[in-house]
């Protein structure tokens, strides 16, 4: 695939576009039609005319601070600033006369007096808006002396200059010169309109201001910043500058590719030198982020070339020798021999695959096509098994397909959210952005989560009502809040009578209004109180347009499948379906979560959602691979691993995942590795499920592939190659050559193909190829002939499976239960800073703010147990323990600790249990009973564990 170079229309156009009626005007003596309320400075850009200037960007409204875009008016006095001038029918405007080329002139000259001059070896040279807008504008001498110098750091009597400030170095990223800062104020607006943070301010006055991150006494590392880059990518004068450009030097190309952490799917510019990546900046036409970004995939990707990546295949006949390197072809026979015995043994279902949410749709597509038509059984199953399968199954049946309703710009018309069990500013933190905008725009928010979330009060936003449930009552509350609804007449009987089916919603109707679950009945079980659940009921019903947004907070439970119906009943009874600033919104974990569901990754479930045992649907792969399709449905993760003890799964491909660390019950899921003959690992690092490995493939990086993410609003992004595959192969080509060797015969020669596949027997995605993608930029499934260019919003005027059905959601107390031996419940979650289970970002400088997981405990708890801020603690359960350090925190409720997950040296899941969703065997990952108490230090377990993992990742020089 050719790189995409950065399209044309990538210039800043200095102010955001408007919309309005057309007004028509002359600039330059050049005709300009503009929508009403486009300032001039837009309205010359449009005709091609660029006026200079370094306070204005087009991702933030007009300022007015740098005087550089004056212009002349015919008609008016003096010479306004081009950003904060609004058009007019008729304006006649002047960008170039000698007046304002002067005055140009003039106020340059003030900016570079008290500014350094850019000299050759500076690492802002040529990469300064200053020093481009200094030559713009003609400036060669300057006449004036500065009142300080804020240049130098000693006088020229040797001197310490009391004026001077250092370099801020603080941030493993970028430094901060305040010497270069001219004090615009974009860096400020960036990070309070765009990230919401509000961590940056203007310190003094006059010739002494300046742009500070927090108060004088703190730097950027120790301020509120999030390290997002917003303020980094604004500044024009490098006062703000990335330590990768001041170490590689500038980039010479870009390439647009989609980054692979979260599932909000954000677009960047890959900006190299020659192979080398020297920075990632977010792409302003991203439709999923619109030039904004967080700091994984801003600035954490130098995992792709960290030292522990391995890069040569590798052998071991079992998992207590060491490593063998070996070349492709040996490691590939070594694998189909030993997959080939095994099913000679055991039969044909005793393998089976993972996919990853990690890789591309079209390499996932491959992985389960491998278990369908290769091993010849439905072995086949996802990291959505542990995450997201309930939204698939609960959104199936009440709406009629397996994802989120509406696109991220949906959430710019909402009026009123809930969010449940999601804490977006850490695990999606662009789309936080976002709705943390529209909540300062006067938009209200219901935080249901049992841990104080920073949007339940931060800068400059408060939830009206944060219900904070004890783990493990989701459905109670999700009830108690549709009672409040029917039983008040608060439901939208008009929307249920014509979008819904009437006898269901009768049935459903009668079940909620039992006095059981009102907010009264329940206020014993989920802690609520009744009058505040009452009233966020109300707010959500009456308040206008209404959405509802939830993590794994809501599908991590033994009833998550029960939490999204009733997620889904919620938004049908207020009508809260098919516009703009509504639905039902999933917020998936990882960069192609969706994707690796809607490719057919579930052992009962063909490409696109459609079930194995229906026979037109195995007819349509049967005809595309020429193979007979096993009408059974085949073993998900967990029925994999209890085979493998039980000693009839022997055989498992697992690709882009990391079962040891991430699935539950950590000691059962070693127990059913260690059984395996077989398993062949395919990543980019020995990561803790390789320690069971036969066969390690290494992987490529989402820098050194083509295809296709998908993301969490149904957005099909291009991933297009930056640099060559480290390892020789892109994943997809690994997977068909193992294929292969096993006596296949694939001929796959580009990912497109593999997508046109796709599309051919995919409906939903039977428009879909590269070349539209590429045209559109993006585009949401379902897209085919009734939608050519996709679908940005569901359920417009009809369900997909016709009318909504409303289900009973009958409230059932886990058996993981609380009680004297383990009187605490413990929820888990993630961090801004770390990804998963942390084996890409642990590589990074990101793990100056968070190296280790923390056990966080309410005082009250703490104190009752003589724990102190920064203990050692031990964290036992009924399935083991482990410890880690404490954080003693009224983030979370008295009775309630919270840990995260992303430290293998930790190993969170070594203590959470086998309790699962009823209908997808999701985990219960919320709710573990747990006690907690004071430790010297790392359990027995985890030395053994540390121990094994080092011998396990022992490798001998590739001559031996």
């Amino acid at each position: 695939m050719k790189d995409f170079i950065i399209p044309w229309n990538d210039a800043d156009m200095g102010t955001p576009a408007r919309q309005g009626a057309p007004v028509t005007l002359s600039i330059d003596g050049f005709e300009v039609t503009v929508p009403e309320g486009t300032s001039v400075m837009r309205a010359a850009a449009e005709a091609g005319i660029e006026v200079p200037k370094l306070c204005a960007t087009d991702s933030l409204d007009a300022f007015g601070s740098c005087r550089l875009c004056l212009v002349e008016i015919e008609g008016r006095r003096g010479t306004p600033a081009s950003c904060t001038t609004p058009v007019a029918p008729g304006m006649v405007v002047h960008t170039q006369s000698d007046r304002v080329k002067r005055l140009r002139k003039g106020v340059m000259e003030l900016y570079a007096s008290d500014h350094p001059a850019i000299g050759l070896t500076d690492a802002a040279n040529g990469d300064s808006e200053l020093q481009k807008m200094a030559a713009r504008v003609g400036l060669r001498e300057m006449r004036y002396e500065p009142a300080a110098d804020h240049v130098h750091r000693r006088l020229p009597d040797g001197t310490q200059n009391p004026d001077w400030r250092p370099v801020d170095d603080s941030n493993p990223y970028f430094t901060y010169d305040p010497a270069k800062c001219i004090v615009c104020s974009l860096c400020v607006r960036a990070c309070d309109d765009v990230q919401g943070t509000f961590a940056l301010t203007i310190e003094g006055r006059g010739f002494d201001s300046r742009m500070s991150a927090g108060t004088s006494l703190d730097n950027y590392l120790s301020s509120d910043c999030v390290s997002c880059g917003a303020c980094v990518q604004v500044c024009p004068t490098g006062s703000l500058q990335e330590k990768s450009v001041a170490e590689m030097g500038l980039p010479e190309r870009s390439v647009i590719t989609t980054c692979a952490y979260c599932g909000v799917g954000c677009s960047f510019k890959a900006e190299l030198r020659g192979d080398e990546l020297v920075r990632m900046v977010p792409h302003k036409d991203g439709k999923a982020n619109h030039g904004h970004s967080c700091v994984k995939g801003r600035f954490a990707w130098g995992y792709a070339t960290h030292q522990d990546r391995i890069l040569s295949p590798m052998i071991r006949d079992r998992i207590d020798e060491p490593w063998r390197e070996v070349g492709w072809d040996e490691a590939i026979g070594f694998a189909a021999g030993r997959l080939k015995a095994i099913q000679a043994k055991y039969g044909r279902k005793s393998v089976g695959v993972i996919t990853s949410s990690r890789c591309t749709n079209e390499e996932t597509f491959l992985v389960q096509k491998l278990a369908r038509a290769v091993f010849g059984n439905n072995n086949t199953d996802t990291c959505a098994r542990v995450c997201h399968s309930p939204t698939g199954y609960g959104l199936g049946q009440t709406f009629g397909t397996s994802a989120g309703t509406q696109d991220f710009d949906s959430v710019e018309y909402t009026d009123v959210v809930i969010l449940i069990g999601a804490n977006p500013t850490d695990g999606h933190p662009v789309f936080a952005s976002r709705l943390k905008k529209r909540l300062r725009q006067g938009a209200r928010l219901i935080v249901v989560d049992p841990r104080r979330i920073d949007l339940v009060k931060s800068a400059h936003v408060r939830a009206a009502h944060h219900l904070q449930l004890r783990p493990g009552t989701n459905v109670a509350v999700v009830s108690a809040l549709a009672h409040v609804i029917v039983t008040e007449g608060l439901a939208n009987e008009a929307f249920i009578r014509e979008r819904c089916d009437w006898n269901e919603y009768l049935i459903y109707a009668d079940f909620i209004r039992d006095p059981r679950h009102s907010p009264e009945a329940t206020e014993a079980v989920t802690g609520v109180p009744a009058a505040e659940l009452r009233a966020a009921a109300r707010t959500f019903a009456t308040g206008g347009n209404g959405s509802i947004y939830y993590g794994l907070g809501v599908t991590e439970h033994s009833q998550g499948s029960t939490a999204v119906m009733g997620i889904a009943n919620i938004a049908m009874l207020t009508g809260n379906i098919g516009r703009e600033g509504v639905g039902v919104n999933p917020l998936r974990g990882q960069n192609n979560v969706q994707g690796s569901c809607d490719m057919g990754s579930f052992p009962h479930e063909l490409p696109g959602y459609r079930h194995v045992k229906n026979p037109e649907v195995r007819a349509i792969f049967e005809k595309a691979w020429g193979v007979a399709i096993d009408p059974e449905p085949g073993l998900r993760i967990n029925n994999m691993l209890d085979a493998a003890v039980d000693g009839s799964f022997k055989g498992l491909y697992c690709q882009g995942e990391d079962i040891l660390q991430s699935d539950p019950d950590t000691h059962h899921v070693a127990a059913g590795l260690a059984a395996m003959d077989c398993v062949i690992v395919h990543d980019l690092f020995l990561n803790e499920t390789a320690n069971y490995a036969h066969v390690f493939l290494p992987g490529s990086s989402f820098l050194e592939k083509n295809g296709t993410f998908t993301n969490a609003e149904r957005r099909i992004n291009m991933v297009r190659k930056v640099m060559a595959p480290k390892n020789g192969y892109e994943d997809w080509e690994v997977t068909q050559i193992l294929a292969n060797a096993l006596g296949a015969n694939w001929t796959y020669t580009d990912p497109s193909q593999i997508m046109d596949e796709i599309a051919a027997t995919t409906p939903s995605f039977a428009g879909v190829s590269f070349d539209l993608i590429e045209r559109l930029g993006s585009v949401q499934w379902p897209c085919n002939e009734a939608a050519p260019e996709g679908t940005p919003m569901m359920h417009v005027d009809s369900f997909v499976r016709g009318k909504g059905r409303f289900i009973v959601t009958e409230y059932l107390a886990t058996d993981e239960k609380a009680g004297p031996r383990f009187p605490l419940l413990l929820t888990t979650g993630r961090i801004l800073s770390q990804y998963n289970v942390g084996a890409q970002t642990r590589r990074t400088a990101n793990t100056v703010w968070h190296d280790q997981d923390l056990l966080e405990i309410h005082p009250h708890d703490a104190e009752n147990r003589g724990i102190k801020d920064g203990d050692w603690v031990r964290l036992a359960s009924r399935s083991g323990e482990t410890t880690l350090r404490a954080k003693v925190t009224d983030r979370v409720a008295p009775g309630v600790v919270y840990t995260t997950f992303h430290h293998p040296d930790t190993q969170a899941n070594v203590v959470t249990t086998d309790f699962s969703d009823w209908a997808t065997n999701c985990p219960e990952y919320k709710v573990t009973a747990v006690q907690v108490g004071l430790s010297n230090g790392p359990s027995d377990w985890q030395e053994d564990y540390a121990a094994q993992a080092e011998r396990a990742r022992r490798i001998l020089p590739a001559a031996e």
